[in-house]
């Protein structure tokens, strides 16, 4: 079997975290198979029949948002409305051949259809009025819908590839709508026609669908098609066991990137939400490719948990490559440092970037740690900086004068000659140190303060010195 699966999101709003699991599961899916021999295939269709909801705003979120994350698809993204007329066409050929019929019920009668369930305790449910009345009956002026003609006894049985076996009476499903009055298509019967005509063999999409797989499934077989394997996904939930909110987590992809997330960071995360591998937490492209199989999907919600996605992008963080996170974070000190960010800023960023991206789990933290190195003196001091300059002024201008005399500026011979001096001074180093880092960096914390020395130069170090000791420096909250 050569495997084709698909993500068909609603362009009606942005692409949550939730939707870009489902996207990651049928994209790894289809390349696993590529990879051992089956084909594998994996598409993007845009269900935009929704023609009031449906933005090119929201649109064009799903599109960047996917392609940040990496899930490339395969071919041009398929818009469901405009294969409306092959939906239509389809339905008038259920029709034909006796398994839809003409429903003349009007918005009234249906109306009192469901208030009638109500009132008796019973589903609500469309009765059949129509199902085998002679359509001469019918009365004037009523647009008729086309409903399919279900089977009414014996059971609808899905083999679920995560699920197991699961089955529904058919006695609780009614005859659905296929065709609106109005000759558009529904739901239901779009999605049946489109998986239908682009070969999909796979559906894997989130649990809260189940029971739209017990219609399509009576829809597929009226249409004497091949049905697709099905496999609903647990929902993911916050990490309190309740429905995903946007305090838990459930935000568009496009938040995600703005608080500094990886993509990989956040792809290795996804996957671990709801499937696993043994004990495996790192797990890059290639092995969650080789790996992934529908069997290791468990069938109990996730819970999405931020700490660990922080941990683990600070692991992706630390892996990354320097020159490609000066560039990830460059608009983000920019905006920091209220600057454009000048030639010496962004060679003082890169060859800082080592020990920066030692201290951060995200790009935002990244950008924070690291603007001063491109700020322009005087420094901002913070009022932690501050408070570690007061008091230390004497012994940071000998300080000063030491330093001016050292010959070799690299790490290992400032950490030398700062430790020389706090013990000639009868003092702690750190004594030394706090005063130093709160003159270089404007703030109470930073990466090693003699590596940060180093990256500064001579003139650069001593020059914030000097301005912290003149007390030139603009004073923050």
């Amino acid at each position: 079997m050569k495997v084709v699966t698909r993500f068909a999101p609603s362009p009606t709003g942005y692409l949550h975290i939730g939707g870009a699991r489902t996207a990651l599961f049928n994209w790894l899916f289809a390349r696993h198979h590529r990879r051992h021999g089956a084909g594998g295939t994996f598409l993007l269709r845009i269900e935009d029949t929704d023609r009031a909801r449906s933005t090119p705003e929201a649109l064009a979120a799903i599109i960047d948002g996917l392609r940040w994350l990496g899930l490339e698809w395969d071919g041009e993204p398929i818009s469901q409305f405009a294969r409306r007329e092959g939906h239509a066409e389809a339905a008038r050929e259920l029709l034909a051949a006796g398994r839809a019929y003409r429903c003349y019920c009007t918005p009234g009668e249906l109306e009192e259809m469901r208030a009638k369930a109500r009132r008796e305790g019973r589903p609500v449910r469309y009765d059949g009025r129509w199902r085998d009345r002679d359509p001469a009956l019918a009365p004037a002026g009523v647009a008729p819908t086309i409903r399919l003609k279900a089977p009414s006894g014996g059971e609808t049985v899905v083999e679920d590839l995560v699920q197991g076996e699961v089955r529904v009476a058919n006695a609780q499903l009614d005859d659905m709508v296929l065709l609106r009055g109005d000759g558009t298509p529904t739901y239901m019967l779009a999605v049946v026609v489109d998986d239908h005509a682009m070969g999909i063999t796979h559906v894997i999409r989130g649990d809260d669908h189940l029971t739209n797989t017990f219609r399509q499934v009576q829809l597929y077989r009226a249409f004497d098609w091949e049905v697709p394997r099905f496999a609903h996904i647990p929902l993911i939930h916050g990490p309190d066991g309740t429905k995903l909110s946007k305090r838990h987590g459930a935000l568009g992809l496009e938040a995600y990137r703005d608080m500094g997330y990886l993509p990989e960071a956040l792809r290795n995360y996804l996957l671990r939400l709801g499937w696993g591998h043994g004990d495996a937490e790192i797990i890059g492209d290639d092995q969650a490719i080789e790996w992934f199989d529908l069997s290791g999907v468990g069938r109990a919600p996730a819970r999405f948990d931020f700490a660990k996605l922080d941990s683990l992008n600070g692991h992706y963080l630390r892996r990354a490559d320097d020159a490609r996170l000066l560039e990830l974070i460059a608009p983000r000190v920019e905006k920091i440092a209220g600057a454009p960010l000048a030639p010496l800023g962004r060679a003082r960023l890169k060859r800082g970037m080592g020990g920066l991206k030692e201290r951060a789990k995200t790009l935002r933290e990244l950008a924070d740690g690291a603007a001063f190195y491109a700020r322009s003196r005087p420094l901002p001091i913070s009022a932690k900086a501050a408070e570690l300059l007061a008091g230390a002024e004497e012994r940071l201008n000998r300080l000063a004068a030491a330093l001016a005399a050292e010959p070799d500026w690299t790490v290992a011979a400032l950490e030398a000659s700062v430790r020389r001096f706090a013990e000639a001074e009868g003092v702690k180093l750190n004594q030394v140190a706090q005063p130093v880092r709160a003159a270089l960096t404007g703030e109470g914390v930073s990466p090693p303060i003699f590596e940060v020395m180093a990256v500064l130069g001579r003139d650069e170090s001593l020059g914030r010195i000097e301005d912290a000791l003149n007390k030139n420096t603009v004073a923050v909250a």
